[in-house]
């Protein structure tokens, strides 16, 4: 299907500001007489503050928030559930410190200088508590409260042994499934915590007015999220919150919620009565949200003619000081793995367990990198075993089209309408040399040569048939402007991916007008109707899909009025861009010369006072089709120094229409090197004495991949599935985070290939690869003096 403006490269609206240095992102903002904020942050990991002097602060001219200054409503930062699994255990400001960086208390002063200055000035006695760094620690009997009880659905919930949360999900009979399976797999794989690494720290500028409303600046991915916490926490009416969207650095999920220190900001721009600014620093950023580390251990029964009968997935997940969303955790970890193969018996038991560590979050997958390296890893190791083909082992049992995918658990189903698999195996397969790989293991020397595959997905949003425990709906304002041109108004956030830029490129195709034509407007939570948030790659499916509902009903009226002015019937009417009008213009193709440019047209309106061309709507997407991605990465390991070199990756994606075809190349791209990093070299780790992180900064033990570390761009190969997703809009759906989803498993099992050592374990550093290796030679050292044994024993007689 060919298209005006979708499939085509345009530069980008956004472009000049962000190359030039001119846009404004949160830290940026500068507001008059604007004070500066610092925050008091734990150094302890787990510690109840005994009492806090803040006379000398005070005394400086300094404004000092504590425990006692703040409302004590308990909440959680990330709104996107339901109230029934709401898990709400924070505090604008804290009375114990939970983990090593939590805030404490925060200051507010005319300048930087003095506000550190204020910061240091704070007395503070602190009751030192035991701390666990490890989950299992955690629930140990007798271990010390984390939390002693949490808020859900508004009633107090006691929490034991440190349990956030737990959760069952069954579908069918396992003990019957495996009784069919001719053979039975089983692993546990463990993955890292690693620090989300955007461009930008977190940071918030917020503005009180006389009347008691507030302006709020923040580095956030909900405008709408953050403005209803702030009217719940301070008690201010909504229409007294004004949340402005402002450009964001980079998140990879680290502002689905609320981050922690917005709500600090706006309580000392309070207190202070005057604009507050408050920036993290790298550190302060890096103690706020981490990726949730989990232990997955599976099982699996397949027939010997590979196919599956049961699995039974058990995972615990450690979610540090906060529970930000560990039941939604739990819930796509299930819906992950459910939907990723069929399972006929499927049993899957999961647990999330509080310890004295940075508070998880989503990032870039939500669960989904961690249940697709478990599960691809698991796979290409039966594909072996029962001597099949991965590719074909893995088409044969994958859920397609058809099936029934589970985009966020159990309660968010949907039926496959698209379904670019079989595609993208098979071009890929081509593209690498698949058939010409080497045999795991067979190869000798310092130097192996691997190629290794891996297929996921995600999920393009979180709608369902009917409302479940996730929220899920975007809103969109078209209006046509007098002269012709668009204004799109719309409350989802860019990461910097170009989300907005192709949402207004699907307004132009809808009404037929050059691109150069449609405007995103600023806006803010005054302007704009609720969005939820932008995750679950849900951009561009679901925001782009609220503004072709907006757009459409602008269509319609734009062919209801032209009709009355052509003396036309409005269905035999059509709308396209002249380029050299730069207009759109309305015709009808059997009476071409009876036609009007649609500046003509709303000026006419206007004229008239017919009123404007314009439509607001929301809309619930009842569908959350999977987003393919396909992995093919060939490497080289020294075994000497376990350095992994990627030599060609391949890459392909599912993304239905593509509407923006460089921004998904890049996306894909940019998945690679996310995806690299968590395979080999991230892992924050924390001192288990202290609790204080042991990997900081970038060029130490939580270094992210340079890109000097990346395979040339020319050896990167991308291409994309010829499919169209009916419920999309103009066919489309999603690509964000499904281009990571199943990169690292695709390098164990290249390095499998290449050595014939299973990784279970993330990341795979080069200390493991040598440490494998060295084991893996001194158990076929051991075997062959054996034989010789054994040989020489029989010699004797």
């Amino acid at each position: 299907m060919s298209y005006q403006t979708l499939g085509n490269n345009y530069h980008r609206k956004d472009g000049i500001a962000k190359v030039t240095g001119r846009e404004v992102y949160a830290s940026d903002v500068i507001l008059p007489r604007m004070w500066y904020a610092r925050v008091v942050r734990s150094p302890y990991a787990h510690a109840r503050v005994k009492s806090i002097d803040k006379r000398d602060a005070e005394v400086m001219g300094a404004v000092v928030l504590t425990y006692d200054d703040v409302p004590h409503l308990k909440y959680n930062e990330r709104i996107v559930s339901t109230p029934p699994f709401l898990y709400r255990d924070r505090t604008v400001l804290a009375d114990k410190a939970r983990h090593v960086g939590e805030a404490i208390a925060a200051v507010a002063a005319p300048t930087e200088q003095l506000a550190e200055k204020a910061l240091r000035a704070l007395k503070i006695e602190w009751e030192i508590l035991p701390h666990y760094t490890d989950p299992d620690a955690a629930q140990a009997e007798g271990a010390e409260p984390i939390h002693d009880f949490i808020v859900l659905n508004g009633e107090n919930k006691p929490i034991q042994n440190n349990v956030a949360v737990t959760r069952t999900v069954e579908v069918g009979n396992i003990a019957e499934g495996f009784a069919q399976a001719d053979r039975i797999f089983e692993r546990e794989f463990l993955t890292s915590r690693i620090y989300h690494a955007q461009m930008e720290t977190k940071s918030c500028g917020c503005d009180p007015a006389p009347d008691g409303s507030i302006t709020v600046y923040p580095t956030t991915q909900s405008i709408h999220n953050v403005r209803q916490l702030l009217g719940e926490i301070f008690s201010i009416p909504l229409h007294k919150v004004n949340v402005k969207r402002v450009a964001i650095g980079g998140t990879f999920g680290s502002s689905i919620q609320m981050n922690s220190i917005i709500p600090i900001c706006v309580a000392l721009a309070l207190k202070a009565k005057c604009p507050v600014k408050l920036v993290s620093t790298r550190e302060e950023d890096m103690y706020d949200h981490v990726r949730y580390q989990t232990k997955l251990k599976l099982k699996v029964g397949v027939t010997r003619d590979g196919r599956i009968t049961a699995g039974h997935i058990q995972a615990i997940a450690d979610i540090g000081g906060h529970n930000i969303q560990a039941y939604p955790l739990l819930s796509v970890l299930a819906g992950w793995t459910a939907s990723l193969y069929k399972f006929p018996n499927l049993k899957f038991e999961g647990k999330a367990v509080y310890t004295n560590k940075t508070p998880s979050c989503a990032m870039q997958g939500f669960g989904n990198p961690q249940a697709t390296f478990a599960m691809e890893s698991l796979m290409d190791e039966i594909a072996h075993a029962l001597n099949m083909d991965p590719i074909d082992f893995k088409l044969k049992n994958y859920v397609g089209l058809g099936g029934t995918f589970w985009g966020q658990g159990p309660s968010v189903q949907s039926i496959i309408r698209s379904d670019g698999v079989p595609q993208l195996l098979r071009e890929g397969a081509q593209k690498i040399g698949w058939r010409a790989r080497p045999a795991p293991g067979t190869q000798t020397g310092r130097y192996r040569h691997g190629i290794g595959m891996a297929r996921g997905f995600h999920t393009s949003g979180a709608g369902a048939p009917k409302p479940g425990e996730v929220i899920d709906y975007s809103g969109a304002f078209v209006k046509i402007n007098e002269d012709g041109s668009v204004d799109v108004v719309h409350a989802m956030m860019d990461h910097g991916g170009g989300t907005l830029e192709a949402i207004a490129k699907i307004v132009a195709e809808e009404l037929g007008v050059p691109i150069e034509r449609v405007g995103i407007s600023p806006a803010d939570t005054l302007t704009t109707v609720y969005d939820v948030v932008t995750h679950a790659t849900r951009g561009v499916y679901a925001g782009g899909g609220a503004a072709l509902k907006a757009a459409s009903n602008v269509k319609r009226q734009i062919f209801d009025y032209a009709s009355r002015m052509l003396g036309m019937q409005a269905d035999s009417l059509v709308i396209e861009p002249d380029y050299e009008l730069m207009q759109g213009v309305i015709y009808c193709p059997n009476f071409p010369e009876r036609r009007i440019t649609l500046g003509a047209l709303a000026k006419q309106l206007q004229i008239n006072s017919w009123g404007t061309l314009a439509a607001v709507e929301s809309l619930r997407q009842v569908n959350c089709p999977p987003a393919y991605v396909t992995y093919f990465v060939d490497v080289t390991v020294d075994t000497e120094t376990g350095q992994v070199t990627t030599n060609r990756a391949v890459i392909g994606s599912d993304c239905g229409t593509v509407v923006n075809p460089a921004m998904a190349i890049g996306q894909l791209e940019g998945g690679l090197s996310k995806g690299m990093g968590y395979a080999l070299v991230e892992d924050n780790q924390w001192d288990a004495a202290t609790g204080q992180l042991a990997s900081k900064g970038f060029w130490i033990d939580g270094k992210t991949p340079a890109i000097s570390e990346a395979p040339m761009i020319e050896n990167i190969v991308t291409h994309f599935a010829d499919t169209y997703e009916p419920s999309g809009p103009f066919g489309a759906k999603g690509i964000g985070e499904a281009a990571t989803n199943p990169c690292a498993a695709a390098y164990a099992n290249a390095l499998y290939n290449a050595m014939g050592i299973r990784f279970c374990e993330l990341p795979i550093t080069a200390e493991k690869i040598v440490r494998a290796v060295r084991e893996k030679e001194m158990r076929e050292t051991r075997g062959e003096k054996r034989e010789e044994m054994v040989a020489v024993m029989q010699a004797i007689g």
